[in-house]
């Protein structure tokens, strides 16, 4: 009898050699050219959220993408624990463990950050479970992700991408990670797409179409090669119920005295 193979959300082979090939992408000079533009994002982002913990699962580069961060307490989850140059910010800390099975307790965190783990996970609604477990009650999660629906899509049918990093990764809409969250009970805060040329690994063809990067946000900005969202957990109130019983009304006046019941005589 022949074993059933486990069915992956990706053609990356496993989930750790999806990770390395993504960091192995951002080194190139298309995914520098991403970097730069998503950092940019996360750092307005992040700056504007407050709290004692952060968490960000999974390293994409080793350029520190928390840099304008506040948070005094900062951590890093990797799926291999060795260490990783996080930009030579000390103050970060690196654990090991999976998304699906985060090594924290539960409502502790007042931040999330995702970069592009959704896409090269097994169960991302698991992934998504999680962080709603972790999270206190009105903490963030800030996710980026690439856009199935931008024209990079068109390069990686063409030329056959299909089974290398970033391409392998199983590409989720915004639109499904909106109802994704919205089912676990969080607000979205804000979405932005960021980076219209394509992934060209050329400085000089890159320079010259920069332009599109004006016509993009301006005419069409859904079609960004990524996007970051920023949700809130939602704070669950509990409404008091009021008791459907009503005290009896009182038909004598004060300082009457009420009649008793009298009984029959035979």
């Amino acid at each position: 009898m022949k074993r059933s193979k486990k069915k992956h959300n990706h053609q990356c082979g496993s989930d750790l050699a999806a990770v390395v090939g993504l960091r192995d992408w951002y080194r190139s000079k298309a995914g520098r050219r991403l970097l730069e533009q998503e950092k940019a994002e996360l750092d307005e982002t992040l700056a504007n959220l407050f709290g004692y913990h952060l968490l960000q699962v999974g390293v994409i580069t080793e350029d520190s993408l928390l840099a304008s961060s506040l948070i005094p307490d900062c951590m890093v989850l990797q799926r291999d624990a060795g260490s990783v140059d996080l930009g030579g910010n000390l103050s970060k800390k690196v654990i090991g463990g999976l998304p699906e099975a985060l090594p924290i307790a539960s409502d502790s965190l007042d931040v999330i950050l995702m970069p592009h783990v959704l896409e090269f996970s097994r169960n991302p609604h698991q992934v998504l479970r999680e962080v709603d477990r972790v999270l206190i009650p009105e903490g963030h999660v800030v996710i980026t992700g690439f856009n199935p629906w931008s024209p990079w899509m068109f390069w990686r049918l063409a030329l056959g991408w299909r089974k290398q990093a970033p391409w392998c990764g199983r590409f989720l809409s915004l639109s499904r990670i909106k109802d994704w969250l919205s089912l676990l009970g969080f607000d979205i805060i804000s979405t932005q797409h960021v980076f219209y040329r394509p992934p060209v690994n050329h400085d000089g063809v890159m320079d010259k179409l920069a332009f599109i990067e004006t016509l993009g946000e301006r005419f069409w900005p859904v079609f960004g090669a990524s996007y970051t969202l920023v949700a809130k957990k939602r704070v669950f109130t509990f409404t008091p119920i009021k008791p459907r019983w009503r005290p009896r009304r009182r038909f004598i006046a004060d300082g009457v005295v009420e009649p008793q019941n009298r009984e029959k005589v035979l």
